[in-house]
């Protein structure tokens, strides 16, 4: 039984966790991505931004909320109205997604390729990087050893030294402006409003953070029950609050970010990637100490980032797998992560945006039902419509994403072509919009149907 008596929590303690969770969710991809749109967009900066804005902090946003709403302690608890092998297979593989395979060993290499790797030759690149993998997942491991400890190792140290960094490279990005970001050119795919919107909207798949704020909501439950919350009720208002304070944090550097980007065309071609992007412009403007506070700020934000996952992942994993007790499921996971981070970060990013393309839709369709699911008692036959109609094109969406030797084989040129022939938006990567909308109404209806026969035979 729910104790009664509660601690009434401060302001600080809203800050606090809203902090860990901004610290959770701004990791690599989050630093680096939305500078790269910056570049890419260029005068239409705005429409890309809105897209950005809607993957990478709305869906967020709202997958915490559907953590709240469901009192979920983790991604099991969002796909459990499916059933509990459904919810076990989502929990896996978006813990893999987002853990070992990809988003965890981003962290590292994109900290060690944008700061650390310009600082050294070549011939020392890979043995650099496997130093720096082994020490930035030594740390991660022990700031996460301790569940109780990580609101305090992110909120209230690693992310303030983050925010302060990244200031004094806002400050001098628009006190020393390079150039007019409306004034710059628009690469392909950019130079409409619709394109610019729609591949913003892409873009934001990529910071993982819709899958990782229903990844950590079992860390945000722990750390909120710490502060001394007992009841669920209580426990799911202030995670929403310190969400929707974070979130909206993080989209205002988002914006400064892309605006950054865009101003830095007028001195630099479009880069290849964002951590490129992000190199040159902090080197412009600090000179060769800019390097020293590139890796400082790439390490500290990674790293924040880096300890929600693989504690997470454990928390998660011992819950459901308690074959291995949560300090031997976080050994387990750092050290996955750090063999996949050798590997490098090209090859990551190539082959996490499939993954990204298949899971990104039934999370995004899951968020919104668990967050409206009260007008319809998370009803499993509305779930499994909605969710089965958004699996196939899901699937081909994810061939089409798939490296060349994927992608432009026999087989997937004619995936592509059956979806581009017979799915509305493929050719924008949202084939799976018109159908999860059908599967949605028509599991409304079924629910609806099925509602008013109980109440006719009740009668």
């Amino acid at each position: 039984m729910e104790k009664l008596v509660e601690k009434k929590l401060t302001k600080r303690d809203y800050f606090v966790v809203a902090s860990m969770l901004f610290g959770l969710f701004f990791g690599a991809g989050n630093l680096i991505f939305p500078l790269h749109l910056g570049q890419l967009a260029g005068s239409h900066w705005v429409p890309a931004a809105v897209g950005f804005l809607v993957t990478a902090v709305v869906l967020p946003l709202l997958s915490v909320l559907a953590v709240s709403a469901m009192h979920a302690e983790g991604v099991y608890d969002i796909g459990k109205p499916l059933g509990k092998w459904f919810a076990i297979l989502f929990m896996v593989l978006i813990h893999l997604t987002i853990g070992p395979l990809f988003g965890t060993p981003r962290t590292a290499t994109v900290s060690f390729t944008t700061g650390i790797a310009p600082m050294l030759p070549k011939s020392m690149q890979a043995t650099g990087l496997l130093v720096f993998s082994a020490l930035f997942f030594l740390a991660a491991f022990l700031l996460a050893y301790k569940e109780q400890r990580i609101t305090s190792a992110i909120g209230k140290a690693l992310n303030p030294v983050f925010l302060v960094l990244l200031f004094f490279v806002f400050f001098f990005g628009f006190t020393h402006s390079m150039g007019a970001a409306g004034a710059q050119a628009s690469t392909t795919g950019y130079t409409a409003l619709g394109g610019s919107f729609f591949n913003g909207f892409l873009q934001g798949y990529n910071t993982m953070d819709a899958l990782a704020g229903l990844a950590f909501g079992v860390t945000v439950v722990t750390a909120v029950r710490g502060l001394g919350l007992k009841r669920q009720s209580s426990v799911a208002k202030m995670t929403a609050k310190a969400g929707v304070l974070a979130t909206s944090m993080i989209g205002v550097v988002y914006l400064f970010l892309i605006v950054l980007g865009a101003k830095s065309l007028a001195n630099f071609k479009v880069s290849a990637e964002g951590g490129t992007a992000f190199n040159q412009v902090v080197t412009f403007y600090f000179g060769t100490a800019g390097h020293a506070l590139l890796a400082t700020l790439l390490t500290v934000t990674c790293l924040t980032t880096a300890v929600g996952l693989v504690a997470a992942f454990a928390q998660d994993f011992h819950k459901h797998f308690q074959v291995l007790s949560y300090v031997q499921w976080l050994g387990l996971m750092t050290f996955a992560s750090f063999l996949t981070a050798n590997f490098g970060l090209a090859t990551i990013i190539s082959w996490s945006t499939p993954m990204l393309m298949f899971l990104y839709p039934f999370a995004m369709v899951l968020i919104l039902l668990s967050v409206s699911g009260k007008w319809f008692n998370h009803d499993k036959t509305v779930y499994a419509f909605t969710v089965g109609f958004t699996a196939v094109p899901a699937l081909f969406d994810m061939v089409a994403a798939f490296p060349p030797v994927v992608s432009q084989s026999a087989f997937g040129v004619a995936m592509t072509g059956f979806e581009h022939s017979f799915f509305p938006f493929a050719a924008l990567g949202m084939a799976w919009v018109v159908p999860a909308l059908v599967g949605l109404a028509l599991g409304l209806v079924v629910y609806k149907v099925r509602a008013r026969a109980t109440v006719n035979v009740m009668n």
